[in-house]
């Protein structure tokens, strides 16, 4: 590849790395964060109403810059589900401020129409499942749940969602 093509292939691909960068920084402006005690408490629900179900399942809590906060491995659950639960929760920090999502499962419809949908899920630790929510201190995305391991991802979305409500009432305004 002579200079000019390399030039292009690096003007297509900054597009992504501003994105990136600007919603990182973004999200870290305020200083706000999840506390442990409070991811606690939301992993602890999301396993318990899974596991309610039926469904053993993992649980992980990714801080705003997509660094694991807590990792839980619910009882019986597959190791994959450890994986699978950190990657959602990973996709959902890196694209719910720019994609004005809550839901990863928003996101994943909305990429049904994207026809470069696939190049997100080249990508280091992005998963394109069902399965995660965000976290937000008002509108700021401040961290996200992810869960693995249930029979569909609507089904770990839920889950997760159960978390966020076990907690959505003492996060700070």
């Amino acid at each position: 590849m002579n200079q000019r093509g390399i030039a292009i292939a690096a003007a297509g691909v900054m597009p992504f790395v501003l994105h990136a960068g600007s919603a990182l920084a973004q999200v870290q402006e305020s200083g706000r964060f999840l506390s442990l005690d409070l991811a606690m408490d939301a992993a602890n629900e999301a396993v318990r109403v899974c596991r309610e179900k039926g469904w053993p399942v993992s649980v992980s809590i990714v801080d705003a810059t997509g660094k694991i906060k807590l990792q839980a491995t619910g009882d019986f659950s597959a190791s994959h589900t450890k994986d699978a639960s950190f990657r959602k929760a990973y996709t959902t920090v890196a694209y719910a401020s720019l994609f004005h999502f809550t839901k990863l499962s928003e996101w994943v419809a909305a990429l049904k129409t994207n026809p470069f949908a696939s190049t997100y899920a080249t990508l280091p630790n992005i998963f394109l499942l069902p399965g995660a929510v965000a976290i937000k201190d008002g509108d700021e995305v401040i961290a996200a749940i992810g869960v693995g391991g249930a029979p569909g991802g609507d089904k770990d979305e839920m889950c997760a969602e159960a978390g966020l409500a076990k907690i959505k009432d003492r996060l700070t305004k």
